[in-house]
């Protein structure tokens, strides 16, 4: 019996592990669930970006046989850090190490929790060697889908959402036939500008955007939420990941992020996923599945939930819904120009080089600038990559002025 049909059988998941950003909220979380079943796993390979400190005490706990950074001076800081623990994990650097954290042939699951475009190539790889990739990276099928979609087809790989919404929408689908769906619905926090002014989101301060009032995420993924870039990024991702039309994808504002998403079925019936704000249970739920395990993780307590509303997303406030939605429509390397203005956009408004407004207003600027290529390849998403970051680093915008 192949590694793919025993997993999906018994509900038994692969017990070896390779957790690509297991530095940042997703990958700290899922260790959390591995110490909840330590018998269930075995931690393979760990990566991270830079930060050394934290990814050196993950592996004096979980001794993996490979660990990768993102540069050579942190790969020096790591072996210091971990003279005379015992540990005694390979090292490796950059997208390579990635990569080879994410192909080794002692891995069964791939844990896909880089932030950003840098996680695209691991997964395109890890998938093409037939590892199980749950996936945390929107960006990696909103820039790459159609690779993604070709790898799956060609390798004996298999990719589970961990993103909550996708999460939601995979546990809706199950045991259903695809031709029953009427349409997905992407609920969405509203982020912490939901009830402000719209004339005021030029006064938007770093530390205000980064206070969400429902989850705890990374700072990038945060600020997405306030601009409301991450449900654009979901809505390409859902319509990659379900292979519904972009028609079949709605976004409702639900501000107490009980009902995670639905599922419209052709005969009048709507299923939703509900939850406390927990990435845990989407992340367990994609290391454990088909089964589900018994955890301690939170409950929701029916005696306190009085309502539950929905709305409408405002355009106006938050135009980088639309302009996800303008990236898909156009199709080719246009999601990737996208994601790649965001990500430059969010970094220098992190950096307090620009406004909050400016956000939006550097990616339409890029996605009208920058023509999309139709069909691209690996290296011409990379180029548009650059491309796309190139330009919104040289923008001059008019409030950073």
């Amino acid at each position: 019996m192949d590694r793919h049909s025993r997993n999906g059988e018994s509900g038994t998941p692969p017990r070896d592990l390779a957790i690509l950003g297991s530095t940042g909220s997703i990958g700290t979380q899922t260790l959390e669930i591995i110490r909840l079943f330590p018998d269930q796993f075995d931690v393979k390979a760990l990566t991270c970006g830079s930060n050394v400190e934290l990814l050196a005490r993950q592996v004096k706990e979980f001794r993996p046989e490979c660990v990768a950074v993102g540069a050579p001076e942190h790969a020096a800081t790591l072996k210091n850090a971990l003279t005379d623990t015992g540990a005694s994990a390979k090292i490796v650097v950059g997208e390579e190490g990635l990569c080879e954290s994410a192909t080794r042939p002692d891995v069964d699951v791939v844990v896909g929790a880089v932030v950003g475009f840098a996680g695209l190539r691991p997964v395109l790889e890890a998938l093409e060697a037939g590892k199980q990739v749950a996936l945390a990276n929107k960006e990696t099928l909103v820039v790459g889908g159609t690779l993604v979609q070709e790898a799956l087809e060609q390798g004996a790989g298999r990719l589970l959402p961990v993103d909550s919404e996708h999460s939601a929408i995979f546990q809706c689908l199950v045991g259903e036939a695809e031709r029953t769906v009427e349409n997905i619905v992407l609920t969405a926090s509203g982020g912490p500008f939901r009830e402000r002014a719209a004339e005021t989101f030029d006064e938007i301060t770093v530390s205000e955007a980064l206070d969400h009032p429902n989850w705890s995420m990374g700072a990038k993924i945060t600020v997405d939420s306030a601009t409301m870039m991450n449900k654009g990024l979901e809505v390409i991702e859902a319509k990659r990941l379900f292979d519904v039309s972009l028609d079949q994808v709605q976004v409702l504002v639900h501000p107490q992020s009980i009902v995670h998403s639905m599922v419209s079925f052709s005969d009048g019936a709507v299923k939703a996923q509900l939850g406390v704000p927990d990435m845990k249970v989407p992340i367990q739920y994609a290391l454990s599945f088909p089964a589900r395990w018994e955890a301690p993780h939170e409950r929701l307590d029916w005696s306190e939930v009085s309502r539950l509303d929905f709305e409408q997303p405002d355009p106006d406030k938050f135009p980088c819904l639309r302009l996800a939605y303008d990236a898909i429509e156009k199709g080719g390397t246009a999601p990737a120009i996208l994601n790649a203005a965001n990500e430059a956009a969010v970094d220098l408004f992190l950096d307090e080089r620009i406004g909050f407004t400016d956000i939006p207003r550097a990616i339409e600027h890029a996605l009208g600038a920058l023509s999309p290529t139709p069909a691209p390849s690996l290296e011409e998403l990379y180029a548009a990559d650059e491309k796309a970051r190139r330009y919104v680093e040289e923008l001059a915008l008019p409030a950073s002025n």
